[in-house]
């Protein structure tokens, strides 16, 4: 069985919350030569990364399924003059990148991920897969208007960020990773954010024969 103990959580569910408004209220947390250049979903990353206090030795997992949504629309309507700026911030992985190159920030692995259905469940199974003593797993995406009614973007902006290591002293939880029979259940990123919010265990198959488990002490 694989195993890391959580240590720390950190959340952002602002819902329907306009960019501008993000962008006001977490105005102080950056650089104001990179804040107005910083998409909703960066502004969202970066804070909750920040609480993080990511390091050189650390390794960082980013999952999100559409990315920068309502970057992507403003950069479709900008044509036929289309934004290098809109284009350079709607390309996953920038909120991450907009987060730590805004500080300064150094970090020792990046693992940037997508995907459908199981996304949630995907990006655990990465960082128990990290041999780093430190894993950072973060996520969310960024609410989109007419891609959304397609289906082709998230309805709610929201973000998250967990801390896990092997150690267990101080743990608030623990993600594990071990056999067990199937149930096809999935785990999508917004399910996902929903059991964090509310400090919900769950226990899905994953994989042929293996089970992913969230325990909160």
């Amino acid at each position: 069985m694989s195993e890391r103990y959580l240590h720390a959580l950190e959340i952002e569910n602002p819902g329907a919350e306009a960019p501008a408004g993000t962008r006001e209220r977490l105005r102080d947390l950056f650089p104001r030569s990179s804040l107005r250049r910083m998409t909703q979903l960066g502004l969202l990353i970066g804070r909750v990364l920040e609480a993080m206090k990511p390091g050189a030795e650390d390794a960082l997992v980013y999952a999100s399924a559409f990315g920068e949504s309502l970057t992507l629309e403003e950069y479709l309507a900008s044509f036929p003059s289309p934004s290098p700026t809109l284009f350079q911030t709607s390309i996953h992985p920038s909120a991450v990148q907009q987060a730590l190159i805004a500080r300064q920030r150094p970090i020792g692995e990046f693992f940037p991920i997508t995907g459908g259905r199981r996304l949630g469940a995907l990006a655990l199974r990465t960082a128990l897969a990290i041999p780093a003593r430190r894993t950072i797993v973060c996520g969310g995406e960024e609410r989109g208007t007419w891609l959304a009614e397609s289906g082709a973007a998230s309805e709610a902006s929201f973000a998250f960020a967990l801390d896990l290591s092997p150690e267990s002293a101080g743990a608030i939880g623990k993600v594990s990773l071990g056999p067990g029979a199937d149930s096809g259940e999935e785990l999508s990123l917004p399910e996902m954010f929903h059991h964090l919010c509310n400090r919900i265990p769950f226990r899905r198959a994953v994989a042929p024969g293996l089970h992913l488990t969230l325990a909160w002490f």
